[in-house]
């Protein structure tokens, strides 16, 4: 008879796991002997192999039991089924390892690529880093609502910084990020934002936004907005009292309204 040291050693697992084992009930336990010790035989190390090798072979504990006790075809299904889940499991872990070489690449977190292209882009144009890390943040936002519809954003995005007049107003805003609300430059920044607002609306006159953005998340976009430039609530204002009004869906003031 075996000690439960034994029984582990014998069958090349922990008695840790083997007292695992017993607290699921896929080993049965034995009656303790007149010393208090249980004593194990022959057949409970012929068990513990046995539900060693389903789990070192991948199969959940909680179906161990099941497969012990199977018909061969009963077996042979079980097996094909949890074969079926490992190889789902394993595309899966094979997906995850693509992204972290991507984050590892230098891309960034929870963006699709095409943000990516777009932002280190800007990084080669000389956008300002803050500015850059506004924008970031916004598209996580948007992807994570609208991501079929990012494709399509990029390629207006990516015409506006390829565009030199609307790049060059786009890169004299960026001041924005260090301006605090009683900055005496800030009229000046709202004259070239105006300004990128009236070539950009000049530029795409009478083209019909195809992916509108929901309100609440043009709500959301523009409180992000106004928690990463102290100056925006001001800016807003100025832009309003010269017949602009909201910032993510910026649109001209209706006089007749």
């Amino acid at each position: 008879m075996l000690t439960i040291s034994q029984l582990a050693s014998y069958a090349g697992v922990t008695v840790r796991a083997v007292r695992h084992y017993h607290a699921k009930g896929l080993l049965s336990e034995p009656a303790r002997d007149h010393s208090g010790y249980r004593r194990y035989g022959a057949s409970a190390v012929v068990e513990l192999i046995r539900i060693r090798t389903l789990a070192d072979a991948g199969v959940p504990l909680s179906r161990v039991r099941e497969l012990l006790s199977a018909s061969d075809e009963a077996f042979a299904a079980a097996l094909e089924d949890i074969d079926r889940r490992l190889r789902a499991e394993m595309r899966e872990r094979q997906r995850h390892r693509e992204r972290i070489a991507r984050l590892a690449a230098g891309d960034s977190l929870a963006l699709p690529p095409e943000v990516v292209a777009y932002l280190n882009r800007m990084h080669e144009l000389g956008f300002p880093e803050r500015l850059i890390e506004v924008e970031r943040d916004s598209w996580i936002l948007i992807a994570a609502r609208m991501q079929d519809e990012v494709p399509a954003f990029m390629t207006l995005k990516h015409a506006q910084i390829e565009d030199e007049t609307l790049r060059r107003l786009y890169l004299d805003i960026g001041d924005l990020a260090e301006c605090a609300p009683d900055d005496p430059r800030l009229p000046s920044l709202a004259d070239r934002a105006e300004a990128f607002l009236e070539a950009a609306a000049d530029e795409y006159a009478g083209v019909e936004e195809e992916q509108p953005i929901s309100d609440d998340l043009v709500a959301l976009l523009d409180a992000a907005f106004v928690e990463a430039f102290p100056c925006a609530p001001r800016l807003i204002a100025i832009l309003e009292e010269r017949g602009w009004t909201g910032w993510t869906n910026i649109k001209r003031i209706d006089p007749a309204v």
